[in-house]
């Protein structure tokens, strides 16, 4: 799983409710493999002006799933919510196989 984010409206609010909050609670998300955020310092061929990347990686598409469907995803879900308004657009998010 990719989460893209764009520059968001208020970086400094941005920033210290994702690392602070919600980072920490992606990590307790049952059946992630591997998790890492990378902070985006050039882009090409895109009107994105991208921000931060995400990825976690699960074992196959039923581990994601059910991390997903797990009371720490739904957590984590809920959490975004709270930081959304820092941004002008939600996440970009897409499943790689």
């Amino acid at each position: 799983m990719v989460i893209m984010y764009e520059e968001p409206k208020d970086k400094e609010k941005f920033d210290k409710h994702y690392f602070e909050v919600h980072v920490p609670l992606g990590k307790k998300i049952p059946n992630i493999i591997k998790d890492s955020v990378h902070r985006v310092v050039h882009s090409e061929n895109t009107n994105l002006n991208l921000y931060i990347v995400t990825v976690l990686e699960f074992e196959n598409m039923e581990k994601l799933t059910e991390a997903l469907a797990s009371p720490e995803g739904k957590q984590a879900e809920e959490d975004a919510k709270n930081f959304f308004h820092y941004l002008n657009k939600p996440p970009i998010v897409t499943i790689l196989e």
